[in-house]
């Protein structure tokens, strides 16, 4: 049994299916509701969302005129045995090398991080007495002598008594810091300068210790951070020759994470252009496979025009106008007035092939929807080309061409081409189309 569908019409189905499968969220636009409800009681899933408007018009505008030069430039490749760019795009990348591999770093003097349990920090709350402002007094000054003494042990107890008393003092917590800093406990010594400078965020001291504390541990940038703020507030010789110490690490490092971020900006590039070149040869691909079967480029048949009619589909009022056309052909009559609306529906109705728009004289044959499916008028036999037309695959659109017009497209099996049939004359298929009708 031969199939009651052309093989021009079949190839405009080829090519929209086609782009439905390339971006199936089309079938979300109103105008394709018929579609979507076809596709899903046959048990498909349509994705949710709608298409992006902006790449969707481009692909329709590549589409439609893409298929010529593509064939020139596939045959020239074909000649050539491809061009570099090709190649170079078609290879494959070399992947990065180890991003650590060039980052090398002086460890010398780092230590292992200390573990135990966090020191007696004294209740912030306190308020220390006069007596008790010179008990931490006398103590600080013990614990310094010990701690000239290199007896670091008894320089933290002292100093931690001290604290115990007067909690408020950013320089006891400093100071027993610089005493772990000697039993090899930066851990300690940072919570130490971390209180410190709670207690006075100007702390030159606490942020040199600190900023020991950190190049001890290896954490370069963390130590030139530290060590040049401790500078900046109140210049020290040893501070700074520390700061000189761990400048050139902490520099290496800068260094290696912009080019990390330089390298990670260029994969995604690359990666973006990728998409972009698989999604334009996929488009390409459409477009060639449209020409070859009937030289339809996006949507059906919208020509060089697609790009426009998408951009228009943005448009509100354009998008509700004819979702309302689709829903009822005969709608049309509203907009007849609306030179935006008409521009639309004439320039898809030409670039569809129709040659011209139906029901106006001049229409010459416009058909009415794909052969062998019934018109608007409802006759069961229209026969191909039945009616007075519409957009393929939708129902004829009513007759405009005067009085006698009949209110859809004739249904009957000898319903004649172009102008719309006298009311009721296609239901018998006795009512062509009239010639006096055009006048």
């Amino acid at each position: 049994m031969d199939c009651p569908i052309n093989d021009a019409e079949l190839g405009k189905l080829k090519t929209f299916l086609t782009f439905c499968q390339k971006t199936p969220q089309l079938l979300n636009l109103p105008q394709l509701a018929f579609f979507k409800s076809f596709i899903e009681s046959l048990g498909g899933k349509v994705p949710e969302g709608m298409p992006d408007f902006e790449n969707l018009a481009g692909a329709a505008a590549g589409a439609a005129g893409g298929g010529t030069k593509t064939s020139s430039s596939a045959s020239a490749h074909s000649t050539t045995g491809g061009s570099a760019a090709d190649s170079t795009t078609d290879a494959p990348e070399a992947p990065d090398s180890d991003p650590e591999s060039d980052l090398e770093l002086d460890n010398e003097g780092c230590v292992e991080p200390d573990s135990e349990p966090d020191q007696p920090m004294g209740d912030a709350s306190k308020e220390p007495t006069e007596e008790e402002f010179d008990q931490a007094n006398d103590l600080r000054s013990q614990a310094a002598a010990a701690y000239g003494e290199q007896k670091y042990d008894e320089a933290v107890k002292l100093f931690t008594e001290a604290i115990q008393l007067n909690p408020k003092s950013a320089l006891y917590y400093a100071k027993r810091g610089q005493a772990y800093l000697k039993l090899q406990k930066p851990n300690a010594c940072i919570r130490d300068c971390d209180r410190a400078l709670e207690i006075n965020p100007d702390s030159a001291t606490a942020y040199k210790f600190r900023g020991r504390a950190n190049r001890l541990l290896g954490r370069w940038e963390e130590a030139a951070k530290d060590l040049r703020q401790a500078c900046k507030l109140d210049f020290d010789e040893e501070a700074d020759e520390w700061l000189k110490e761990v400048t050139p690490n902490a520099k290496k490092i800068e260094q290696h994470k912009q080019k990390q971020d330089r390298r990670r900006k260029e994969r995604e590039l690359r990666e973006r252009q990728e998409r972009v070149r698989k999604a334009q040869e996929a488009n390409r691909k459409a477009a060639e496979e449209g020409a070859a079967a009937g030289g339809a480029g996006g949507m059906p048949d919208f020509g060089g025009a697609g790009a426009d009619i998408f951009s228009a589909f943005r448009d509100p009022e354009v998008s509700a106008a004819m979702k309302d056309i689709f829903a009822n052909p005969a709608n049309i009559s509203k907009y007849t007035n609306n030179p935006k609306i008409m521009n639309i529906i004439m320039k898809m109705y030409s670039q569809s092939g129709q040659g011209g728009f139906p029901g106006f004289p001049g229409a010459g044959g416009a058909g009415g929807g794909f052969p062998g499916f019934p018109s608007a008028a409802g006759g069961a036999d229209a026969g191909a080309g039945a009616g007075a037309g519409g957009f393929p695959g939708f129902p004829g659109f009513p007759s405009f061409g005067g009085p006698d017009a009949g209110a859809g497209a004739g249904a009957g099996a000898g319903a004649g081409a172009g102008a719309g049939a006298r009311p009721g004359a296609g239901a018998g298929g006795k009512g062509g189309a009239r010639l006096d009708d055009l006048d």
